[in-house]
């Protein structure tokens, strides 16, 4: 079966696309590669395109024989959609519609959809369940709860099977070492940490120190980018079995905090990670952390690599072969 990944020539996407190989499964990667990269598409064919135009995404769909879409593909930088929200509206919503609309037009029935924790905005409690009220504190987190609703609705009116995975805080690298993290601008947290101890990039900034957690600073439940990928071919097979509808978190169930991170990455590397205190940011909650028990339930999902060591271990061997930015040339 080929399957569309769009967005896949990303982070998350790129180790999606080669679980789907692995799995038996033909992964046809459509990107704009605004934020994605060549390099990372190496298990099926790239069709480089925008989801804005709904003719090419006919084209696609046609020509490739697509039974089902896992759909990455939208912006992601919180602060950019405060400033500029009519941008990730139009990439994220509209052009999704265009999406959704050629799926149900050529019978594709199935998608799992990339949706994020964003969507809850500052919890009443944690960890996150996903009967969370889901009320989103930037543009960004709306996108992603909008196109939920869609879903929601195209299922009723044109039955169109859908899984939205609300996941924490990606992290990791593939553990071959074949694809990793690589954004310009990069703001996670761990790879960043991994270029100011490796002397390539600019002191860490510890963004609050004050917050109610056991050392002051912020708590997020960092998720390995293989245990994602992972879920999403679970989730596609559920749907292919006659799941109408899944809302998971995804998520380990563990928080750490940003010291405990740049402790890892010190240990990890055997290197010191140059930082400095600074004030919080407007709109961060002093934790994020999943409740992944519906996953377990529903999809039989655990994270496989759950330990923060692990995974900084995977992302600081893929930062080490080259500086970003520069992988594929």
């Amino acid at each position: 079966m080929s399957i569309l990944i769009a967005g896949g020539a990303g982070y998350i996407g790129s180790h999606t696309a080669k679980l789907c190989a692995k799995s038996g499964l033909v992964p046809v990667v459509l990107d704009n590669l605004v934020y994605g990269h060549k390099w990372a598409v190496k298990w099926g064919p790239l069709v480089e395109g925008d989801l804005a135009d709904r003719r090419f995404i006919d084209r696609v769909i046609e020509q490739h024989e697509i039974t089902a879409v896992i759909h990455f593909a939208a912006y992601a930088y919180v602060g950019e959609s405060v400033s500029n929200p009519r941008k990730y509206f139009h990439n994220n919503v509209v052009n999704t519609l265009c999406l959704l609309d050629s799926m149900v037009d050529h019978g594709v029935r199935d998608i799992v959809f990339s949706s994020t924790c964003a969507t809850y905005g500052e919890p009443s409690k944690v960890p996150i369940s996903e009967d969370e009220v889901q009320k989103p504190v930037n543009p960004y987190g709306e996108s992603k709860l909008i196109v939920e609703k869609i879903l929601g609705w195209y299922q009723k009116a044109y039955d169109l099977h859908f899984a939205a995975l609300r996941y924490f805080n990606a992290a990791g690298a593939d553990p071959d070492g074949e694809i990793g993290e690589d954004h310009a601008p990069e703001t996670h947290l761990i790879p960043l940490a991994i270029e100011a101890a490796l002397g390539r990039g600019k002191e860490l900034q510890i963004f609050g120190t004050d917050y109610p957690t056991p050392d002051g600073t912020a708590l997020r439940d960092y998720i390995h980018v293989t245990d994602l990928a992972e879920a999403h071919l679970l989730s596609l097979d559920a749907l292919k079995k006659g799941t109408k509808d899944l809302r998971l978190n995804l998520g380990t169930g563990r928080g750490h905090s940003v010291r405990e991170v740049l402790k890892a990455v010190e240990k990890v590397s055997g290197r010191k990670v140059p930082a400095r205190e600074v004030a919080r940011r407007p709109g961060d909650p002093p934790a994020l952390v999943a409740d992944p028990r519906r996953a377990a339930e529903v999809l039989g999902w655990r994270a496989r690599y759950p330990d923060i060591e692990t995974i900084v271990e995977h992302a600081l061997r893929w930062h080490a072969q080259a500086v970003p930015g520069t992988r594929g040339v």
